[in-house]
């Protein structure tokens, strides 16, 4: 992934917004990664991706619900105890 900084980003927006079309650009700020610019049809897979994800654990918890796979918040936080000790 190409990375630029912010004053390189800032001062070259139209080129970022160009490259950001055909893959991701990263921004750095004092040296750290900061950003990442994406195409909008990219981030729209990525946001399909996460709404899938979370549907199929939301199946996944319900069907443990549904058998019974389930434990109180007591018991949850005894078997944390009981790993920390």
């Amino acid at each position: 992934m190409e990375m630029l900084n912010a004053s390189d980003a800032k001062r070259e927006f139209g080129e970022l917004l160009l490259k950001s079309q055909h893959a991701p650009v990263g921004i750095n700020k004092n040296g750290k990664p900061v950003a990442v610019v994406v195409s909008i049809k990219e981030y729209e897979q990525l946001e399909s991706l996460k709404e899938y994800k979370l549907k199929m654990l939301l199946k996944e918890g319900l069907s443990d619900f549904q058998a019974g796979k389930v434990s109180d918040g007591n018991e949850v936080l005894d078997r944390l105890r009981k790993r920390i000790e």
